[in-house]
C-alpha cells in the first residue's frame, strides 16, 4: 500500500486549515471511529519504585505520562507496566538487591489491579485475558520485565515471576549481565563479552518458551538478537525499538535484525522516545544539559520532582531550544511504522510508548494524546483492520503463540 509521502504529509496539513478543512474534519471523524473501535496497547510504560501509593497514585492525574485518568482521556486500553531495575554488580549482594526490587514493582503493579482500582483496570495473564478486560469496559494492566538481571543466575525465579503475571522479559538492560550482551555497554565494559547469548542465556530462552513468557530482544546486542531469534521455539518481541535506518542509534534495529524477527514470526514494537526517532541535533543535546545542570535537574526523580518555580522556568526554556532545535513528532514516529511494514510486513509491527521511562514526542508525549497515533496512521491510508494489528493484534498473535508453543511444550513433557 502506498503511503503518504513527507511531502504529501505537509501539504495536506498545510490545507487542512483553509480549502481542505471539510476533509480534514472527515479524517478526524472517521480516525476516531477507528480508535474508539480498536483495541489499543502499549507495550512499555515503566513506574517508579514508589508506585500505588500515596506518592504516585496511578488512579490520580499527575504528573506522569500514564496514569487511569490519562489512559481514558487518550483511548489507551491496555499497557505493559513494566519491571525494570538497573543492571548493578553481577554478585550475591547485587542479584538479591535486584531481586528486591524487582518485587517492590511486581507488588505495585498487583497494588493497582487488586486493591486500589480492581474495578478500574485489572491484571491480564494471557491474550484471552487482555480481550475479555477490554470487553468488559476496564483497562487492562500486564507485566513485561526490563532486564533479566532480575534472576541473576537463578533460572528458578522465572517461574515465581510468571506466577506474578510476568509475560515478557527483555534479556539485558544497559550493561552486560549474566543473560546476554547489551546494546549499550557501560562504563568499562568490551563491546561484547559474550559474542550474544550467554550458555546461561541460552537455558532462560528456553525457560522462558516452557513457562509461555516472552523473549524480549530490546536493549541487547545485534549478535544476542540474532542469537535469540535463531533459537527461540517461540516468537520473540523488541517490547519498544525503531529503525536503525532511520535513526542511527545502537538501540534501534537494521534490516538484519528486522528480517531476522520476520522469519522468527516476532514483532518489534516501534518505540516513540525522540533520541531513538530521530537522532538529536548535537547542539540540542548540550543545551538540554548546560539547562538541566543549571536548574540541578541531574536525574529523573529531580525532573519528576520540580517545584512549581523550576518547572515554569524549565518548560519556558525548553519551548526555547525546542524552537531552534526541534524533536522528533508523531510523523516522524510513524515513518518508523512504514518502513518497517515496508519491509517486513504489517503482521510483525507494533506500537511502544516507552513512557515514564524516556518516552515521548511532540504529539505523544503522555497516554491522553494516544489518539493522535491513530489520527496520522489514517492520514497514511492504513485500514482500520492494519490498525487494529499495530495498535496490539499482532502483538496479542505472539502471546498467543507463545502460550501454544508453552502448552505444547507441558504435553510434551508430561506425554514422555
Amino acid at each position: 500500500m502506498k503511503r503518504l509521502g513527507i511531502l504529501g504529509l505537509a501539504v495536506s496539513l498545510t490545507l487542512g486549515g483553509c480549502a481542505a478543512a471539510p476533509d480534514e474534519g472527515a479524517e478526524i471523524a472517521l480516525a476516531r471511529e477507528i480508535h474508539e473501535r480498536v483495541l489499543t496497547l502499549d507495550t512499555h510504560v515503566d513506574i517508579p519504585f514508589n508506585y500505588a501509593t500515596d506518592e504516585v497514585d496511578p488512579g490520580v492525574r499527575g504528573r506522569f505520562q500514564v496514569d487511569l485518568p490519562k489512559m481514558r482521556e487518550g483511548g489507551l486500553d491496555a499497557a505493559f507496566f513494566i519491571v525494570y531495575v538497573g543492571q548493578g554488580p553481577r554478585d550475591e549482594e547485587g542479584n538479591a538487591r535486584a531481586y528486591d526490587q524487582a518485587m517492590t514493582k511486581f507488588n505495585a503493579i498487583r497494588r493497582m489491579t487488586y486493591d486500589l482500582y480492581p474495578d478500574e483496570i485489572e491484571l491480564a495473564y494471557s491474550a484471552d485475558d487482555v480481550e475479555r478486560i477490554h470487553e468488559s469496559g476496564k483497562l487492562v494492566a500486564a507485566i513485561g520485565i526490563e532486564n533479566g538481571y532480575v534472576i541473576g543466575r537463578d533460572i528458578s525465579l522465572l517461574e515465581k515471576y510468571h506466577e506474578l503475571g510476568a509475560r515478557y522479559m527483555t534479556l539485558a538492560h544497559n550493561g552486560h549481565n549474566d543473560i546476554s550482551d547489551s546494546a549499550n555497554p557501560r562504563g568499562d565494559e568490551p563491546e561484547e563479552e559474550h559474542g550474544g547469548l550467554s550458555p546461561f542465556g541460552e537455558e532462560v530462552v528456553a525457560e522462558l518458551n516452557r513457562l509461555g513468557i516472552m523473549v524480549d530482544v530490546s536493549h541487547i546486542s545485534k549478535n544476542a538478537m540474532l542469537h535469540a531469534a535463531r533459537i527461540s521455539q517461540a516468537p520473540i518481541i523488541a517490547s519498544h525499538s525503531s529503525i536503525r535506518a532511520l535513526a542511527d542509534v545502537p538501540r534501534n534495529m537494521d534490516d538484519e535484525q528486522l528480517l531476522a524477527l520476520k522469519e522468527n514470526g516476532g514483532v518489534i514494537q516501534m518505540c516513540a522516545l525522540d533520541g531513538f526517532v530521530k537522532v538529536p541535533a548535537p547542539e540540542r543535546i548540550e543545551a538540554i544539559r548546560e539547562l538541566r545542570e543549571e536548574l540541578g535537574l541531574t536525574s529523573w526523580e529531580a525532573l519528576r520532582n520540580m517545584d512549581p518555580e523550576t518547572e515554569e522556568v524549565y518548560e519556558a526554556r525548553m519551548a526555547e531550544i525546542e524552537e531552534r532545535w526541534p524533536s522528533a513528532n508523531v510523523q516522524d514516529f510513524v515513518d518508523h511504522i512504514d518502513y518497517a511494514v515496508d519491509l517486513i510486513g504489517i503482521d510483525h509491527v507494533g506500537i511502544a510508548s516507552d513512557f515514564d521511562g524516556g518516552g515521548g514526542i511532540v504529539g505523544w508525549n503522555d497516554a491522553s494524546e494516544t489518539f493522535n497515533v491513530t489520527l496520522e496512521l489514517v492520514r497514511r491510508g492504513y485500514t482500520q483492520e492494519e490498525i487494529e494489528k499495530l495498535w496490539g493484534g499482532n502483538l496479542l498473535r505472539v502471546w498467543r503463540e507463545v502460550e501454544r508453543v508453552a502448552a505444547e511444550g507441558r504435553v510434551a513433557v508430561v506425554g514422555d
